[in-house]
């Protein structure tokens, strides 16, 4: 099922089009970035025993004082810009916070997912990502910008949602829902606060999921609502999260009244690294 077919103007679509292209265009870039999510090499979940991290310097360790690293003689980190050495205590890092330590090329991402801290080096030279050549997608479509409204709830509410690995829990505050119509289906999704100020986070799947784009989610950003609610939900943007490119992610799944039961036949499809 997808959008009904609407008058088509050339110029506007071509507008349509470029504005995408470049979109898209700067959205693999900064995918690619060298220390972004391509370059991720593993995922360590740290414990109270000290283990080794394959590639990086050091044995990592975790407890009530946050993730600790202790290197041995020759061995350096370097953390804030600075020389470590012996022994170096991150601190308690909250819920999808993190710190950055560096050996070389390697950016080493201590975090703490779901509860969890961990351990993930990013290294340049990585395959997944020297070796990326894109993301598949549908072709951008205007009639896939589709008109929407944002209803705030009385109280954001505290929403838990699975996660990409198994047995993990992600807990986001939703503010509201976003309710919109697909060839006539009244249709709503839950929203999640977005990066920025104001604006909207929306995790999803719909009869595509697991077809042509990845099963088990992708995710929109949607502008601040204007005053009357009124957002615009550009399902030609949405796209896949680190989870669709790699099994070292722990990204969150949809909640489970975000799944469509329309096919959104717009947005990224599943990677090539995944076929």
């Amino acid at each position: 099922m997808s959008v009904p077919p609407a008058p088509s103007d050339t110029g506007t679509d071509a507008a349509f089009a470029q504005q995408w292209a470049e979109w898209h265009r700067e959205h693999e870039l900064r995918r690619a970035d060298p220390h972004g999510f391509l370059a991720v090499t593993g995922l360590y979940w740290l414990t109270g025993q000290p283990q080794r991290v394959a590639g990086v310097p050091g044995l990592w360790s975790t407890g009530p004082d946050g993730p600790l690293v202790t290197l041995e003689p020759g061995e350096e980190l370097v953390v804030g810009g600075r020389p470590v050495h012996g022994s170096h205590a991150f601190g308690p890092i909250a819920e999808r916070d993190g710190r950055t330590a560096t050996a070389g090329e390697v950016e080493i991402e201590v975090a703490r997912r779901g509860g969890h801290d961990i351990v993930r080096p990013r290294d340049p030279e990585h395959p997944l990502r020297t070796e990326h050549r894109g993301t598949p997608t549908f072709a951008p479509d205007p009639r896939w910008a589709v008109r929407g409204r944002y209803e705030p709830f009385p109280e954001p509410r505290s929403t838990t949602v699975g996660a990409a690995v198994e047995g993990l829990e992600h807990v986001y505050e939703a503010p509201g829902r976003v309710t919109f119509a697909v060839e006539g289906q009244e249709l709503a999704l839950t929203a999640f606060d977005g990066a920025a100020p104001g604006s909207l986070f929306l995790l999803f799947t719909d009869a595509t999921s697991g077809v042509t784009t990845y099963a088990a989610n992708r995710s929109l950003s949607v502008e601040p609502p204007a005053a009357d609610g009124t957002v615009t939900l550009d399902f030609n943007r949405a796209t896949n999260l680190p989870c669709a490119y790699t099994d070292f992610a722990t990204c969150p799944l949809p909640p489970a009244e975000n799944r469509l039961p329309v096919a959104v036949e717009a947005g990224e499809q599943i990677p090539t690294e995944r076929r």
